[in-house]
């Protein structure tokens, strides 16, 4: 249980390159452990490519440079010989899209347990499997059609094992690209509840451009701006009292 306020992600003088175009000017931000902290702004100032940064997903694109320290618990994320794979075990993320694998519900889980040898076959793998759609508030739903393919669910189900899929490994950290644009008020308000039960395992940190949402599920909130980070708090304080200009007009829809 994460009760202390020590921080699990810290990022320094954070700078990010595609190509000759600067999307990040040297981030300074404290992510604090068994808490939520949702990053808001507007489209296309950074905070979904600042999310990236934290599991080295931007690693993937071609022209894109990285200056600046991430530290998950001291440790440079960056670092030479950091295991990029074995990295996303500890920090793993649900994309703005649900995007099960091609295989059987209890597939979608345990292929990555099996791939990275924490569990073998068997009793052990059931109960992970059950664990992990538990803690996802799935289980229920599904447990009576774990051989069917995970694509066959509804679209918040499909999130949901995602999640669960991610939560598999026991990862330190799970980021959320947006993990509610694509659902239903219904199935967003699953998520929303879910997220509040993790944080007490998990560090979660969501991208959303709903401020109801950022609003009403984070516990800290980082407004984004044209690749700087503007503000950075208590989500209660950012959303009744802002101490800058710029994030009280974009939260009370006068910009943005």
């Amino acid at each position: 249980m994460a009760t202390d306020m020590k921080n699990k992600l810290t990022i320094r003088g954070l700078k990010l390159w595609y190509g000759d175009f600067e999307a990040l000017h040297g981030i300074d931000l404290d992510i604090l452990a068994g808490k939520v902290t949702a990053f808001i702004g507007p489209s296309g100032c950074g905070k979904s490519t600042f999310l990236r940064c934290l599991n080295r997903m931007n690693d993937r694109i071609a022209g894109c440079r990285v200056e600046g320290d991430v530290l998950l618990e001291g440790n440079d994320i960056y670092a030479p010989d950091v295991d990029v794979v074995q990295l996303r075990t500890h920090i793993g993320m649900v994309f703005q899209k649900p995007n099960p694998f091609p295989k059987s519900i209890y597939e979608n889980i345990a292929y990555a347990p099996r791939i990275h040898g924490m569990v073998q076959d068997g009793p052990d793998m059931d109960e992970l499997v059950e664990t992990a759609l538990r803690k996802a508030s799935i289980w229920d739903e599904v447990k009576d059609k774990l051989q069917q393919p995970g694509t066959a669910l509804s679209g918040g189900q499909q999130q949901r094992l995602c999640i669960a899929r991610t939560i598999a490994v026991q990862p330190d950290v799970i980021l959320m690209d947006e993990p509610c644009s694509a659902l239903d008020p219904i199935a967003t308000a699953k998520i929303e509840e879910l997220m509040d039960e993790l944080k007490q395992e998990y560090t979660i940190v969501i991208v959303t451009h709903n401020m109801q949402q950022a609003a009403r599920a984070s516990d800290y909130t980082a407004y984004f701006y044209l690749g700087d980070l503007i503000e950075y708090g208590e989500t209660s304080q950012i959303f009744t009292a802002p101490s800058n200009q710029r994030t009280e007009d974009y939260i009370t829809g006068r910009f943005g």
